[in-house]
Formats: structure tokens, C-alpha cells, sequence
């Protein structure tokens, strides 16, 4: 039995267009195409999807993806990891949201919130093994380093201009600016610029593959809806996309 691939996109809240991706690059081939040239998955296929979805929670690439499939572990044996981070991700978010709702009853009643119960949960260290597999651990220590060296105010500039960059991108996505744009290139610019100025990563390292990593973040912008919402969607994340491929090319 095999199902078509507008049946698993829909399934698997994905798109047709990115399952094509998936076996353009090696990573999801179809168990078979039909005459009508659609691409159907049987349940082998589906597991290996069902990995990948999983692996792409996390945040991880698509290359560092197909290198963890490609290891000879069993399908019933990494999914059972999975569900070990799946678990400790729930605890982690049950937490956060005990420590918001205690923070808002405390101010509710009067009192005043206490540090240590207003932070549990929160933890960008969670990150470190995705960002070190991604980059490796020098790109993890210099981006770790330089974000606790941030005192509050340094913290809340630099996050106020995160928002500010994903406002604008959706803004001129949504009045239609084209991607070779003059104002898609200055936010392209803008974007770069974002990048670099976080320590480790390929942006802000000399001789590093920046058009490479530019690039592939913008592509994670479409596969990724947890990304492409920060831009205003699909159609957000691959204006995104597009206008960051064109600033590549012309300047990378």
C-alpha cells in the first residue's frame, strides 16, 4: 500500500513542493511514480518523512539530517529517541508556562516576582547540541559566550532588532515589494548584517561559505513554517528567500 504525495502533504502538514525537494536531494525518494508522474510513499517512505520532520523540530539542516539517516540505526530505535526529546521538550513548556502563570498571579495579588521562579524553563542552552552538530563547538562556545557577556540592556537591543527586521520583512511582503527590490536588498543587507554579528556562525566568520549559509537559511524560511511565521508565512518566508538569494548573488 502507498499513498500519493498530496495525501502525505496534507497528512504531514507539508507542502507537495517540499516533499519534490525531499527527493530532489536525495533525502525522501518516492517508492514509486505513478504514469500520471506523482509521487507516491509507501510505509518505509513514511517513517523515513516522519524522521525527518521530527529532526527538522529541532532545527537541524537538511544535510546534517541526511547524515543521521543515513547512520544504521533502526527505525524503531531513533524514533524512540525522538520520543525521549519529545518528552523532555513537554516538561520544558510545562514549566514555562507554570512559571508565566505564577508570575502573573504574583502580580495579580501584589506581590513582587521572584527571579528564580520567574525563569524556569527558560534555557538557550538547549540548543547546543543542534548549533554543535550544525557548526561545531567553537561556534557554540563564541555564540554562548558572547550572549551571557550581553548585560539586559545590550539583551533587549538586540532583540528589538530582531523584531523590528521580521516586521519589516513581513511589511514589504505583504505591500508586494519584488525581491530584487531596492527595499528587499536593503533589508537583505539588513539581514546580513544580523547575522554577522553573531559570533560563531558562518556570517561572522572570515573565509566561512557566507553565501552558502545565506542561502540556506533563506530556503529554511520556506521548509520550516516555524521560520517562515517570524516573516508572515509561506508567502512571507519565500519572499524571504528570494530577495536573500538575489542579495547572494550580487554581493556574496
Amino acid at each position: 500500500m502507498d499513498w500519493p504525495i498530496q495525501q502525505i502533504a496534507a497528512l504531514a502538514g507539508t507542502t507537495s513542493r517540499t516533499l519534490r525537494h525531499y527527493d530532489d536531494i536525495g533525502l525522501l525518494p518516492p517508492s514509486r511514480i505513478a504514469s500520471n508522474g506523482y509521487r507516491h510513499y509507501d510505509a518505509e517512505a513514511l517513517h523515513r518523512l516522519q524522521r525527518i520532520l521530527l529532526l527538522r523540530e529541532l532545527g537541524l539542516g537538511l544535510d546534517a539530517i541526511a547524515g543521521i539517516l543515513d547512520r544504521t540505526v533502526g527505525a524503531a530505535e531513533a524514533l524512540d529517541a525522538h520520543v525521549d526529546w519529545l518528552k523532555q521538550e513537554r516538561q520544558r513548556l510545562d514549566r514555562q508556562i507554570a512559571s508565566v502563570e505564577h508570575t502573573i498571579t504574583t502580580i495579580t495579588e501584589g506581590g513582587v516576582p521572584m527571579p528564580q521562579d520567574m525563569f524556569d524553563g527558560f534555557d538557550h542552552t538547549r540548543h547546543q547540541k543542534e548549533v554543535e552538530q550544525r557548526w561545531g563547538q567553537d561556534a557554540y562556545a563564541r555564540g554562548d559566550a558572547w550572549w551571557r557577556g550581553l548585560d539586559a540592556p545590550a539583551r533587549q537591543a538586540w532583540k528589538q532588532r530582531v523584531s523590528a527586521l521580521s516586521a519589516d520583512w513581513a511589511d514589504a511582503a505583504r505591500r508586494g515589494a519584488a525581491p530584487d527590490s531596492a527595499q528587499a536588498q536593503e533589508l537583505a543587507r539588513r539581514h546580513v548584517d544580523w547575522l554577522a554579528s553573531v559570533p560563531g556562525t558562518p556570517a561572522s566568520t572570515p573565509g566561512g561559505d557566507l553565501r552558502g549559509y545565506v542561502t540556506g537559511l533563506g530556503q529554511m524560511y520556506v521548509d520550516d513554517p516555524r521560520f517562515g511565521a517570524n516573516y508572515g508565512g509561506t508567502e512571507g518566508g519565500t519572499f524571504v528567500r528570494d530577495a536573500l538569494a538575489v542579495y547572494a548573488e550580487r554581493e556574496l
